[in-house]
């Protein structure tokens, strides 16, 4: 069976087609695996009563990605919260990193896979307009200020146990210091001592009055004895 020309032209036409489809197939299909920036999401959540950031990546080519997120600020100031690596998968794999994030907070999460994605999250990160919370928890009362404690009254300081010694000290009156003076005689007053109300005086002018009357008496008897010799 002999080919002729146009059947040959057809048959060109028809492998030409077909291998165009092939590369539109396979082109697609490389797309469709090639990491791309869809491929992460990034979301704020609670990990108890502490925050979290949770970026996951789908990318099935398994191209190895790093995420770094950033803490946008006011006056347009980003501060860096954390860098970490991660390969993807078809289940997704997330990293997380600890943000105790505050509530309507703004993020920017970059991406940086090898020479194919080196952009951020569309829209970055906004964190949910409440704060973490632990399940169950009950609000905590504030606390009461504790009564400071009265002073307690000290009790009154004792004095000292006298000892023997100086029980008898101070209970024996002192005694008196020898004196040499004589004693008074007994039954003589404290007035006989002085001379007060005493007959002393009397007595002693009766004695002197008796003194001259004698020493007369004396002299006149011995005048009259000489007067008789002389006779």
């Amino acid at each position: 069976m002999s080919i002729t020309r146009r059947s040959a032209r057809r048959s060109v036409r028809i492998l030409g087609v077909a291998s165009a489809s092939a590369a539109v197939v396979l082109g697609l299909s490389s797309s469709a695996l090639a990491c791309n920036i869809r491929d992460f999401k990034a979301e704020a959540k609670c990990d108890g009563d502490k925050g979290i950031i949770v970026v996951t990546d789908t990318d099935a080519s398994g191209t190895p990605a790093t995420i770094t997120v950033f803490l946008k600020n006011n006056g347009g100031v980003e501060t860096q919260i954390g860098k970490q690596e991660v390969k993807g998968s078809a289940e997704g794999a997330p990293v997380t990193f600890s943000e105790d994030w505050k509530p309507n907070a703004t993020y920017r999460v970059h991406v940086k896979a090898a020479n194919i994605v080196d952009e951020d999250i569309e829209n970055g990160l906004t964190a949910p307009s409440a704060a973490c919370k632990t399940a169950g928890s009950t609000p905590t009362p504030p606390a009461s200020s504790t009564p400071k404690p009265s002073p307690s009254k000290s009790a009154p300081a004792q004095s000292p146990t006298p000892t023997p010694s100086d029980s008898a000290s101070n209970s024996a009156p002192a005694s008196a210091a020898p004196s040499n003076a004589p004693s008074p005689a007994a039954g003589s007053s404290n007035l006989a001592e002085t001379g007060a109300n005493s007959n002393t005086g009397l007595i002693a002018g009766l004695a002197g009055a008796l003194v001259v009357v004698g020493g007369g008496a004396v002299f006149f008897g011995m005048r009259r004895r000489g007067a008789r010799g002389d006779s």
